[in-house]
């Protein structure tokens, strides 16, 4: 395995290597889309990741004013031995009175401090982070990423100060108490996740609220098997990630995202962390924010190459169908964590991913896209889907620990600002269900009366090009090499896409909405639904012999007495999907049932088996939590 001190070896020979490079060279996310040829030598791969390592470093240290560092910066010059009083200044200021935090997003930082401050801060500034640890109650926080940074930091404090009383530790348990707790709490999340899904599945941000405490276990835990078990859940992160991604951008379906990421794919933490161990997309501005913790100690980690393969040499036509979950329903319901069936098929030209449709997570999910690929993604929407823009009281109340009628009201005040607006294009709904076939999308609603905002609405991107309103019924459009076809089965309207700037304010969060260039179908009926065929532009001899082919498809459908499709697909599949039905594939009824944790060309488990095996070509790694270990296979 890569000890961290050898790779900052490493490290500092890369930084030699690049001493001729000027301070301020410009930083990636400003540059060039960086080249997306495989590297195949290993060496040549790693001496890049460590380089990018460095960019962040050099950047973040470059930008940083020694008054006010932040606990990222104050990581990295103590990683390089470098202004050490000022570390030690500013650790104090930030653990003084009524400074300290509290809950995971100060504690994983500070564990940052602590453990690369060891030998470099003074014993005053070591000691005002130990005490912030006795007096200040930390909140574990109400989410899946919540909960695992919290164990994590907890337990490694806890390992780094062993044999402490209860009265040293604002817990009340002792060192000890406070292991048996996280070390039970993390691998209960690992068996969790190895055998029925994660809740928090395929994230455009909160994945590096996991893969960073992953990255704290692999490369801080004395105890060697919590080593092994963030080093193999590494692994799985970024498998999981190099699979759902194109040319290192993520697409739908997406456990929570947000109104910005949800419509500019790139531009979320995902694309960060793609940058960082793919080199195929650029990085989001800041290098990502807390993706800056994930460099601070990312030379410790080596991604192995049948991930960095399944990410950038990209088979094609890669069907996948995995099993995920939801979050944790607290209310209303008899299953606690229903099962989520994902389905993508990725091309070179796009990606067609979706659930089967269902209350995932109340605020922020998304279900279904049709993505496209841009060589250089960053300012655009290369998206296309339809959502019910549900909002509830009630549903909210399924998730979470408190009351009802003030909920939607407060989400929407706490930084989420689209969730009670009936333009929103961000959530589920309870009266959306889909079905996909290959690059064939089929969501169909039943709004119950009485909802608030009885509509679906449909997303057109102001990088579409040709959209045409075709007397037919379809909505025909390229996106960039793609051709799309769109079908909404109730009338409509069009109404301007408006996007959230954030405003200056000491009073919460405030909101302008500006207009985006692209645009909303809204279609206000209860019973509704939607169509989406894509192809690729090479498949066809002009834009019209798409348009022709669409039009020559099989296809009824009726909205009663509940709405129903029958179609033949553009693969020749014969399809019929009725709201609330299982949908029939050439004859044969969809069971979900039968379906695996993973089962594609590239990730296959079983459900209960807690392990993985990640296959490229004839590279083959096998993650298995049952015996913590990682083999590693070339077949003939």
């Amino acid at each position: 395995m890569i000890t961290l001190q050898s790779t900052m070896i490493r490290l500092g020979l890369v930084a030699a290597l690049s001493a001729t490079v000027a301070l301020r060279a410009q930083p990636s996310f400003e540059g060039p889309p960086p080249s997306r040829v495989v590297v195949q030598d290993n060496a040549q791969r790693r001496e890049a990741y460590l380089a990018r390592i460095k960019e962040v470093y050099d950047y973040r240290i470059g930008q940083a004013d020694p008054k006010t560092l932040d606990m990222a910066v104050i990581s990295m010059l103590l990683m390089r031995g470098e202004q050490i009083e000022a570390c030690n200044r500013r650790v104090l200021e930030m653990m003084g009175p009524g400074e300290v935090g509290t809950g995971p997003f100060w504690m994983f930082p500070s564990v940052f401090v602590a453990f690369t401050g060891q030998g470099k801060l003074s014993p005053e500034a070591m000691g005002s982070i130990r005490e912030a640890w006795r007096t200040e109650r930390q909140l574990r926080g109400d989410t899946e990423n919540h909960w695992v940074m919290y164990h994590t930091s907890l337990y490694l404090m806890s390992e780094l100060y062993p044999h402490e009383p209860g009265n040293t530790w604002y817990t009340g348990n002792s060192s000890e108490e406070n292991l048996q707790e996280a070390r039970g709490w993390l691998v209960d999340w690992m068996n969790i996740t190895t055998t029925i899904g994660q809740g928090e599945y395929d994230p455009t941000h909160y994945i590096g609220e996991y893969a960073i405490p992953m990255l704290m276990l692999a490369t801080w835990a004395k105890d060697p098997e919590m080593r092994q078990r963030g080093h193999m859940m590494l692994d799985w992160i970024f498998a999981e990630l190099s699979n759902a991604t194109l040319q290192g951008v993520l697409r739908g379906p997406n456990s929570r995202t947000d109104d910005t990421s949800v419509l500019e794919r790139w531009n979320s933490l995902a694309s960060f962390f793609s940058w960082l161990q793919f080199g195929n997309t650029p990085p989001t501005a800041g290098y990502g924010g807390w993706g800056n913790y994930f460099a601070v100690i990312g030379a410790s980690y080596e991604l192995p190459e049948v991930i960095y393969r399944i990410a950038v040499d990209r088979q094609p036509d890669a069907l996948q169908h995995d099993q995920a979950r939801t979050r944790r329903i607290w209310r209303y319901s008899d299953e606690h964590m229903p099962p989520i069936y994902k389905t993508q098929y990725i091309r070179r030209d796009y990606a067609v991913g979706s659930h089967q449709g269902r209350i995932s997570d109340p605020i922020q999910s998304h279900v279904w896209d049709v993505t496209w690929a841009e060589n250089d993604p960053r300012g655009k929407q290369p998206t296309m889907f339809s959502v019910h823009p549900h909002s509830s009281g009630r549903v909210m109340q399924m998730f979470f620990a408190s009351y009802p009628e003030p909920m939607p009201i407060s989400v929407s005040a706490e930084g989420k600002p689209s969730y009670d607006t009936p333009d929103k294009l961000v959530g589920c709904s309870p009266y959306e269900k889909v079905f996909q076939d290959l690059d064939t999308v089929v969501a169909l609603y039943d709004i119950a009366p009485g909802e608030r905002f009885p509509q679906v609405n449909g997303f057109f991107s102001k990088d579409l090009q040709d959209l045409t309103e075709d007397e037919s019924g379809w909505i025909f459009a390229r996106g960039g090499k793609a051709y799309l076809a769109y079908r909404p089965l109730a009338g409509y309207t069009w109404i301007p896409h408006l996007t959230y700037r954030q405003l200056p304010s000491t009073e919460g969060y405030k909101w302008a909405r500006d207009p985006s260039g692209s645009k909303v179908l809204v279609s206000p009926h209860l019973k509704n639904g939607t169509i989406v065929q894509a192809a690729s532009v090479s498949e066809f001899a002009d834009f019209a012999a798409f348009q022709a082919a669409i039009k020559a498809l099989p296809l009824t459908y009726s909205l009663e007495p509940e709405p129903t499709v029958k179609m033949t697909t553009l693969r020749g599949k014969k399809i019929v999907v009725t709201y609330g039905q299982a949908p029939v594939v050439n004859g044969e009824a969809l069971d979900y049932s039968k379906w695996k944790l993973f089962e594609g060309p590239n990730l296959n488990a079983e459900i209960g088996a807690r392990k993985l095996t990640i296959t490229h070509g004839r590279l083959q790694r096998v993650l298995d939590f049952n015996t913590l270990t990682i083999a590693d296979t070339v077949t003939r």
